[in-house]
């Protein structure tokens, strides 16, 4: 199951002022499972619990925030409608919102859409799920970028030193337990992502889970998000996935069309080849 994580780029080595901590204790105010109580927030942000009351306080009298039956918070009204603005004038997500419902009317799979903070991916939409696929990635979760056919298509695409960053960033146990066996695996399995134009995963993040995935870009090539579909193993085998991949990526080249960007290009083909070379100097 993905896990909710703490990765901000800038956190670790260096001592925390109080506006670190109110985003803090706001990040973890609206993972899911609230309405959340003050010793599993002080236990998320690693802050005492006066800390975290005192901040919750500050953020109820400004509706940040808001109190509920035994002691539990939850997000209030007025940062709900900061969200819901916030979303409403992305663009990257209104252009996204209907190509995710083209491509699950056309595979029958969860399909979704993810855009990068720091070394993560963050959630931000999904399509219905199928009946046989429970949801485990709740929007506005985070995975890291190397655990997820979302965070791959966007590493994919990734300039070399910015890609190798995030590799070497990762801490040395997560590898031990990465079915691609560690950064030299995932450099493989980036390579053929950019030759293809979508990444694979193959229960990378969450066992007996396939996805296919492509980076979204904008206008001036960035990678911004990518988008693709999952699906429980079996319905995913492999005649499937050779079906589903060329469609995901078409369905990230119409979204960055749409933000002024270039099509992501195969990784065999020129300008794409050179922009996606991996941090070993092969294509990543």
């Amino acid at each position: 199951m993905t896990k909710m994580v703490n990765t901000r780029a800038g956190e670790q080595g260096r001592a925390k002022g109080p506006i670190d901590k109110a985003m803090d204790v706001l990040e973890a105010l609206v993972e899911p499972g609230g309405p959340h109580r003050l010793g599993d927030l002080a236990a998320r942000t690693g802050l005492t619990k006066p800390t975290v009351h005192r901040h919750l306080q500050t953020m109820a009298e400004v509706g940040f925030a808001q109190a509920v039956d035994g002691g539990r918070y939850q997000a209030g009204p007025r940062l709900l409608g900061l969200a819901a603005a916030a979303l409403h004038d992305d663009r990257g997500l209104r252009l996204a919102r209907p190509v995710l419902a083209e491509l699950h009317r056309r595979t029958g799979r969860l399909a979704s859409y993810a855009v990068r903070h720091g070394d993560d991916a963050v959630h931000l939409e999904h399509s219905e799920a199928p009946p046989e696929f429970r949801m485990e990635v709740p929007s506005g979760s985070r995975t890291p970028l190397y655990l997820s056919g979302l965070g791959l298509a966007m590493l994919s695409a990734l300039p070399p030193r910015e890609c190798a960053d995030v590799l070497d960033a990762a801490p040395p146990h997560t590898w031990a337990a990465h079915p691609l066996g560690g950064p030299d695996g995932v450099r493989a399995a980036l390579r053929e992502a950019a030759e293809r134009g979508y990444a694979v995963d193959d229960g990378y993040g969450e066992p007996d889970v396939r996805a296919l995935a492509a980076p979204v870009l904008d206008r001036s090539g960035r990678v911004v998000g990518a988008l693709g579909v999952s699906g429980l193993t079996f319905t995913l085998d492999d005649e499937s996935m050779l079906l589903f991949g060329p469609m995901v990526r078409a369905a990230a080249r119409a979204v960055s069309a749409g933000l002024g960007g270039p099509a992501p290009a195969l990784g065999v083909a020129g300008r794409g080849a050179e922009r996606s070379a991996g941090p070993d100097g092969g294509r990543a």
